[in-house]
């Protein structure tokens, strides 16, 4: 009788550890912890959408989003040692310039973009206001129009290069001037002007065309040679230089003039990689992540050339190209 005793208290731990076993084994499975995302202020409605559909399938998953301007958002790495996981940019030349190669190794570009003016039926003369008298009509004393700071913002150097743009193909210099007028209404990031804009405190902003249209604002489409959308004026763009402020105090970053073309990376000390690749390799998923980004008003690029193609990581790798051609 003891010995079937002794015989039930072993099976019964034997089956507790087994149970106990099965359980971590089951749990290690998942994904689990915070992940760290800072992403250009026009990514803030998309990646909003994507972190809830990756948190559901994942519910171990923490998503803390960062939204501010795409060189502010790198600075927060370089500058004051922030940790991220992913950093995405409204502009992929500023993780070229400004992380790789000592704080990411690689770099995918995954949508594009287009620069517009928005404005509300309240905007004064917005009945007027044209792809060919739009410069005219920002400098009329009566409006007031806002955009974002170039320094921390590519919406912001991009409405500079839009200016110049319009400034060679009128071959009328003073249409710069406009860029010394309003710049009270100058904020560290695009989406930042919506509240001023919807308050009717200004009368347009530059911004990205998705943006405008997650906010149902009323766009002014602006012709190809000036909007920085198409890919086969990528010469005439370059036309337009703009210099940030660099890394160091005093140092300074010439940029020049392209098609809009958003960038990501995972960082070289990302505190949760695990989580960070799974949450990339749904991100760029055409039925998931990127679906979202269509939706929401952006093209796909994908898969597009990428200078750092052999150092992203295996699983990504078909989302990007060589930009060698092997034999």
């Amino acid at each position: 009788m003891k010995n079937i005793y002794y015989l039930l208290i072993f099976l019964s731990l034997a089956f507790g550890f087994l149970s106990c076993g099965n359980n971590i084994d089951k749990d290690s499975d998942k994904l689990q912890g915070d992940l760290i995302i800072f992403h250009a202020g026009s990514l803030a409605v998309p990646f909003k959408l994507i972190a809830q559909d990756f948190e559901r399938e994942n519910p171990g998953v923490n998503i803390l989003l960062e939204a501010a301007g795409s060189v502010a958002c790198a600075r927060k790495i370089t500058d004051l040692n922030k940790e991220c996981d992913i950093l995405a940019s409204a502009d992929f030349q500023i993780i070229n310039r400004l992380l790789i190669p000592k704080y990411a190794d690689w770099n995918i570009s995954f949508a594009a973009n287009e620069l517009v003016i928005a404005y509300t039926d309240y905007s004064i003369l917005g009945q007027e206001i044209n792809s060919e008298n739009w410069t005219e009509i920002l400098a009329d004393p009566r409006v007031i129009f806002g955009r974002s700071n170039p320094n921390l913002d590519p919406c912001g150097y991009r409405s500079v290069m839009t200016t110049q743009l319009m400034a060679l193909k009128e071959n009328n210099p003073e249409i710069i001037r406009i860029l010394e007028k309003d710049k009270n209404y100058i904020r560290p990031k695009e989406v930042d002007l919506l509240g001023l804009l919807e308050a009717k405190a200004i009368d347009y902003i530059f911004i990205y065309r998705s943006v405008a249209q997650q906010h149902h604002l009323n766009i002014l489409s602006l012709n190809d040679s000036v909007n920085l959308a198409n890919p086969d004026l990528t010469e005439w763009y370059a036309n337009a230089h703009v210099q940030v402020a660099g890394n160091e105090p005093g140092q300074f970053i010439d940029l020049v003039g392209g098609p809009m073309v958003y960038g990501l990376t995972q960082l070289k000390n990302a505190p949760n990689p695990a989580v960070a690749q799974a949450f990339l390799e749904f991100f760029f998923e055409e039925t998931k992540g990127m679906k979202i980004i269509i939706d929401q008003g952006q093209s796909s690029i994908i898969p597009a050339i990428s200078n750092t193609y052999s150092l992203i990581p295996h699983v990504l790798q078909r989302y990007a190209k060589d930009l060698i051609v092997k034999p």
